[in-house]
């Protein structure tokens, strides 16, 4: 039988429990070097899920999931109360992966006083594309992934990493600089991300899509992969007609469609239409197919 992850619901239960399985494996080791991964979700874990801690399992001695739906991320009370949560199929999933601890806190115990009056900004980077359509997102996830990065934070001398999935790229690039520009003592690691045999990228959102909706949303991988075609042949990257391959999709309501530097997210798509392709990029994509909102990226180069 697999062995159920410890499960953590305050920060003094987390930290006592990382301390003794830290303890355990420097005393397995003949250096005594450890290390601890964490992965931060918001619970509804799915195979993209299951890859991260895989890939966090591989390189560390304990493995640490937090399971936590942020208020702060939800614009209206409605979408908070509609998120899905199933802690006990969590569970089952992290135990087959071979987590060690699952750290799911309530909301008081995050958020004490209620929520937070000082929070992370997420400035110019957090203001497009995602920040653009959902006003405040951005600052509500880093603030809340701030907690946790302190929240996982080895209580002993261990090397510290944190795995976020491809899948959110302006969220990994968010959390790459505010770990850079506040000096968190931890490495991000990027996780690609994982689709379904069809190419549509693993999402807790895509259980709301009808069977036709589902089919209609192939189109948005369809039209980064003809952007990757190209790009990987160092074509100039006919951005227009991955536009209008998405418009002959009736159900499909375009939000964006980006070429854009993997880093800054400035857009390329000027520089790379006329051109041939050379350099890495990011192709970003967000749409609302029926009411629901999905979004996929693929990176270029």
């Amino acid at each position: 039988m697999t062995r159920r992850p410890v499960l953590a619901r305050t920060y003094a239960e987390l930290n006592a429990a990382s301390a003794e399985l830290l303890g355990r494996a420097a005393a397995s080791h003949h250096a005594g070097h450890t290390s601890l991964g964490l992965v931060p979700t918001m619970g509804a874990l799915h195979e993209g899920h299951a890859a991260l801690v895989r890939n966090a399992r591989e390189a560390n001695d304990v493995v640490v999931v937090s399971i936590f739906v942020n208020p702060l991320q939800f614009g209206e009370a409605a979408d908070l109360e509609r998120y899905p949560r199933n802690l006990e199929a969590d569970l089952d999933l992290l135990a087959a992966c071979g987590a060690d601890i699952a750290f799911a806190p309530l909301a008081d115990e995050v958020y004490p006083g209620g929520e937070p009056m000082v929070r992370i900004s997420s400035g110019a980077l957090g203001a497009k594309f995602e920040g653009a359509s959902r006003p405040g997102h951005f600052d509500g996830a880093l603030t809340v992934v701030a907690k946790l990065l302190h929240y996982g934070l080895p209580p002993v001398p261990a090397d510290y990493r944190a795995y976020f999935g491809q899948k959110d790229a302006q969220q990994l690039a968010l959390v790459r600089r505010m770990a850079a520009d506040l000096d968190f003592p931890v490495e991000i690691v990027g996780v690609p991300t994982v689709r379904d045999a069809d190419g549509l990228a693993l999402s807790s959102r895509n259980r709301f899509l009808t069977p036709e909706q589902r089919t209609a949303a192939l189109v948005l991988h369809r039209s980064l992969s003809y952007l990757k075609e190209q790009a990987d042949r160092h074509e100039p990257l006919d951005v227009e007609g991955a536009l209008a391959m998405i418009r002959s999709v009736l159900q499909v309501d375009l939000d964006y469609l980006e070429v854009v530097d993997p880093d800054s997210l400035e857009p390329l798509a000027f520089n790379c239409q006329d051109t041939p392709f050379t350099g890495e990029a990011l192709a970003l994509i967000a749409a609302r197919v029926g009411d629901v909102r999905l979004i996929d990226n693929v990176r270029l180069g």
